[in-house]
């Protein structure tokens, strides 16, 4: 049996069409297992069933608790957009009135 580094010595001497098939090959291969790894996954927790099913019964996730949050940080944009005080209003600033005038960009060449 070949190891790994005498397979890829082996596909690397091979033409360009079959080097090309292995890679689709292997790539995949490899989506295949990740997919099938997450979806047993997905499946064994479940987190796929729907709530009042058998499925869901099974599980263990039949019925649906909710938790009431009670913190209250992170909750100052909410609450300054509830302001009922001030109606709502958009600023513009205009900033082309400088009595400076404004650098001439310099066009930058990137090599290849």
């Amino acid at each position: 049996m070949k190891t790994l580094t005498e397979h890829i010595h082996h596909v690397k001497g091979q033409p360009h069409h079959v080097r090309r098939q292995v890679t689709f090959a292997v790539a995949g291969g490899t989506t295949i297992v990740i997919a099938l790894v997450w979806f047993g996954t997905k499946l064994a927790l479940g987190s796929f069933a729907l709530p009042n099913t058998s499925f869901a019964d099974a599980t263990g996730k039949s019925q649906l608790e909710t938790v009431p949050h009670t913190s209250s940080t992170g909750l100052a944009g909410a609450a300054a957009a509830l302001d009922a005080g001030t109606p709502a209003h958009i600023e513009i600033v205009d900033t082309a009135s400088s009595t400076k005038p404004a650098p001439k960009a310099e066009q930058t060449t990137i090599p290849f």
